[in-house]
């Protein structure tokens, strides 16, 4: 049986087909056990929040592997695996990222809940087999930030025009997590997974385009102006911030690219051009123009 932390989320949904689709049992821990959310059959719901421990105690019995959401556990990931331990649980599959040993200031999504780097540690230090999965930047980030524009125009408004990341197909990494935990092969590694090549903010918009069979463009503007705009929507000055520092810090450098895709799974990554089918409803809807925001990196 395998606990699954975020299970409602981008990356625990994904996780719980690529598990059911090996065989595996499936244990779906959610906040809301009443949500909307499908499940496939068999897979076991239960109410519990991760950040809370004590809440979840009830069901680690049976469990053998866990997957620790850097998000949903919070600032209880230590607390968390301890009590897994003492459920005789064998296995953590940790959520980290790419950028988690920048400084905290160059870390958007610490702004925004995930505890990437207490996630990872802890895994470590818990005394179980581990691994930690660390995460390049997610190709669904460009849905929440661009759909809007791109549903009701041809000019997606952003800045850094060149700022570059490989964008991660959500069920790649759910296939990696899930071989972690259903295998010892990567025991102890910290494995970096990424996309399948380097993408700046306007070749994703030319992407998008292609596959839409649109013209789409990205058109630069001032970072401060991106900054205003997305504070006036709702987002955390501190998120901004430090997404503005680190598009300025490695504006015009090429994403990082790693083989770990390939590595884990034996075959390349998807591409960006795969997930944008996936999910080319999303652009095609008419919804409400948004104002403009760039896309937020892990």
């Amino acid at each position: 049986m395998y606990l699954i932390t975020g299970a409602s989320g981008t990356v625990g949904r994904p996780l719980i087909d690529s598990l059911v689709e090996a065989g595996a049992r499936v244990r779906a821990l959610t906040r809301d056990a009443k949500t909307s959310a499908e499940w496939p059959s068999g897979v076991e719901v239960v109410e519990g929040d991760p950040s809370i421990p004590e809440t979840v105690a009830p069901f680690m019995t049976g469990v053998t592997g866990v997957f620790l959401h850097s998000r949903a556990a919070a600032a209880a990931p230590a607390g968390l695996l301890a009590l897994a331990k003492d459920h005789g649980v064998r296995r953590v599959v940790a959520l980290s990222a790419t950028n988690v040993d920048e400084p905290d200031e160059h870390q958007p999504s610490r702004f925004q809940g995930d505890r990437n780097k207490e996630a990872e540690q802890a895994a470590v230090d818990s005394g179980l087999d581990w691994v930690s999965v660390r995460a390049s930047f997610f190709a669904a980030n460009t849905r929440l930030t661009w759909a809007g524009q791109i549903s009701a125009g041809d000019v997606v408004f952003g800045p850094f025009s060149n700022f570059a990341e490989a964008p991660l197909h959500e069920r790649d990494l759910a296939d990696v997590v899930a071989r972690a935990l259903l295998t010892d092969e990567f025991n102890g590694r910290k494995l970096e997974v990424t996309g399948e090549r380097s993408l700046t903010h306007a070749e994703m918009v030319e992407v998008i385009g292609t596959v839409l069979g649109r013209t789409l463009r990205y058109q630069e503007i001032p970072a401060d102006v991106a900054a205003k705009n997305m504070i006036a929507r709702g987002f955390p000055e501190a998120f901004v911030g430090a997404l503005m520092n680190r598009y300025r810090r490695l504006a015009g450098q090429p994403g990082l690219v790693t083989d770990g895709v390939a590595e884990v799974l034996g075959h390349p990554p998807r591409s960006y051009a795969d997930w944008v089918s996936d999910n080319a409803s999303a652009f095609r809807a008419r919804r409400e123009n948004r104002a403009p925001g760039p896309a937020a990196p892990r």
